[in-house]
């Protein structure tokens, strides 16, 4: 089954230091989607069957449906038993947190198009494979997972304009 485009998120002034944000200017959607196609490296948060966390750098790539990548660590059994995430980026300054759903993906066709992005980004060649992972030209690899955003927070260097949005 292939993915379709996420919906355009409402944006709002979310919760800091457990008040609203002042009044201002939100950061656009765009703003914040930029950020997560151009980000090299991320963060993902998944939670152990025992509650623990487990939080763990990947690399992935930021498509018109939610973001992808693909792993056989932990973090893939932890998504077996709760398929809640958190996807975080590398840097401080230009926050971007995507809360979601991670699910597993293997239609062919989703997964050509994330092999066909992730390969030039990393410069390191993915491939689909018939029992629905995907691997390097080593054989390395893992099953692949779709985040969908359930909601995003953003805000821009020295916390200005905090942003929350829901989709």
């Amino acid at each position: 089954m292939a993915t379709q485009r996420l919906a355009a998120p409402t944006a709002f002034a979310p919760i800091m230091f457990g008040a609203p944000a002042p009044p201002g200017d939100l950061l656009s959607w765009n703003w914040a989607e930029r950020r997560l196609r151009e980000a090299e490296h991320y963060w993902i948060a998944t939670t152990r069957p025992g509650g623990r966390p487990h939080c763990r750098p990947v690399w992935g790539v930021w498509l018109d449906d939610g973001f992808w990548f693909s792993t056989g660590s932990l973090a893939a059994r932890n998504l077996e038993s709760s398929d809640q995430i958190t996807v975080h980026l590398e840097g401080g300054r230009e926050v971007v947190i995507v809360e979601g759903t991670a699910r597993p993906e293997s239609d062919p066709d989703s997964l050509q198009t994330m092999c066909d992005a992730y390969g030039p980004k990393y410069d390191h060649p993915i491939s689909p494979y018939e029992d629905g992972t995907v691997r390097d030209s080593s054989g390395t690899g893992g099953p692949a997972y779709l985040v969908i955003p359930h909601v995003v927070f953003g805000w821009d260097e020295n916390m200005s304009s905090p942003t929350r949005w829901t989709f």
